[in-house]
């Protein structure tokens, strides 16, 4: 039995446990290698970001690059540098509080969580538009009715939610089948615009590179991109729960970082090849430009496939964000700061199934706010809006952490991945990058 120490243990009391008795360590380590790196692919690569980032022209090109290197490979130096030094469940929660004390840590995972149960209802809407404008309209007569919309979304949430409960061993499959059908759908987008600019041309040529067209659009579309670039330490979150952390995070988040940033020009230049940017449809922008190179090159029979690949890819990019935001609330009840019936275990299955229910809960009211009257909506869209905003703090945590740690002198002596200078230089220009923009 744990010592009693006159207050109630939380997950970090290993004075107040016994040896191999830490509340987190009854949870499965059941994350390989490949799972995590998937796992990356699912929750980055979002492609329905894409189209309405191509709408702001071949500017989008060079944009992403200065993305990917003043946001994205900061992230990533400073997700594996944090986990090397504090592993455990909770990733970002457990390093902002271990630099910066309890509270901080918990506006931190708060805010995380927030804007989860806000984005999860958000991605499962798109099931919706894809149904819609593959389906014409017949479809849109179904999907249009609210009593039959929303429990098919509902049932998603539910089948997800089930499957992650049920343990890790089964839910990562959702994450990896979406994670391949992730790859799949960028793959066809691009083999589709090679295949059209051999046989029809190309709407982008190589000047439009050199003469920009440069206004101040380009700051909203810098911010949606490092918005597309978040989620390199999602799998941080579930640290107790992959297998040799200290070898497998790394490589994963490296090898999940160079595809999905090459991925996400590519198709960025995919959509421009074949549509004039100020033609891009912004919700559906990836099917309707396949759509157009499908006619062009004879394949309509393409359409359909791929919309079953993107459904699959939506699934599994919900799946991802459930099961390791779900991770928070579990370990705010083993810490108490919200009910402690968050931090149980599944008698069999070993997983936060109190949290996960709880999160999906939460979740499956706000998607209900989307389905009610006029009102409502605009108060769930403005919260949605609120929480893009309050994703931004959890990273200005991972940077500031990074900074205050080369300026402590004795946490500078602890062992670590990367040198003081790279630490400086990337906590400084990922805590820049990081900040709202208009």
């Amino acid at each position: 039995m744990p010592q009693d120490t006159g207050r109630p243990l939380t997950m970090n009391d290993s004075s107040g446990w016994p040896i191999n008795a830490s509340p987190t360590n009854a949870l499965r380590r059941e994350l390989g290698r490949w799972d995590l790196a998937l796992l990356f692919v699912v929750a980055i690569l979002n492609l329905n970001t894409v189209s309405s980032i191509a709408t702001s022209g071949p500017v989008a090109l060079w944009l992403w690059l200065v993305a990917l290197l003043c946001f994205f490979l900061p992230q990533g130096i400073a997700v594996i540098e944090l986990s090397h030094r504090y592993p455990g469940e909770g990733g970002f929660y457990l390093w902002s509080k271990e630099v910066f004390g309890d509270f901080h840590g918990f506006i931190a995972g708060w805010a995380y969580l927030t804007t989860n149960v806000f984005y999860i209802p958000f991605v499962l809407l798109y099931l919706l538009g894809i149904g819609l404008y593959v389906g014409g309209p017949r479809a849109r007569m179904v999907i249009d009715k609210p009593l039959v919309a929303f429990p098919a979304v509902l049932c998603a949430l539910f089948l997800i939610t089930v499957v992650n409960v049920v343990g890790v061993r089964v839910g990562k499959w959702v994450n990896n089948l979406g994670g391949i059908g992730t790859l799949l759908a960028a793959a066809v987008l691009v083999g589709m615009s090679a295949w059209s600019f051999g046989t029809h041309g190309a709407n982008l040529h190589p000047s439009d590179l050199v003469h920009l067209h440069l206004d101040w659009t380009i700051v909203s579309a810098f911010g949606a991109m490092c918005f597309s670039l978040i989620g390199l330490e999602l799998a941080s979150i579930m640290g107790d729960e992959i297998r040799n952390p200290e070898r497998t995070l790394p490589s994963a988040i490296a090898m999940s970082g160079i595809v999905c940033g090459l991925l996400y020009v590519a198709t960025t230049a995919a959509l421009l090849v074949a549509i004039p940017a100020d033609q891009i449809g912004v919700v559906q922008g990836i099917v309707e430009a396949i759509s157009r190179m499908s006619q062009r090159v004879g394949l309509p029979w393409i359409l359909p496939a791929l919309a079953i690949i993107l459904s699959i890819s939506v699934i599994g990019i919900a799946s991802a964000w459930l099961t390791g935001a779900a991770r928070l609330p579990f370990v705010f009840g083993l810490d108490r700061y919200l009910p402690p019936a968050l931090g149980r275990l599944h008698p069999r299955y070993k997983t936060p199934h109190v949290a996960l229910i709880a999160q999906s809960t939460v979740c499956a009211l706000f998607l209900s706010m989307t389905f009610a009257g006029a009102a409502v909506k605009e108060a769930f869209i403005t919260m949605l809006d609120l929480s893009a905003v309050l994703n931004l703090v959890p990273y200005v945590y991972i940077f500031a952490a990074i900074l205050m740690l080369t300026s402590d002198k004795k946490v500078a002596l602890r062992p670590r991945r990367f040198g003081s200078c790279t630490l400086r230089t990337v906590g400084s220009v990922g805590l820049l990058t990081s900040k709202p923009r208009g």
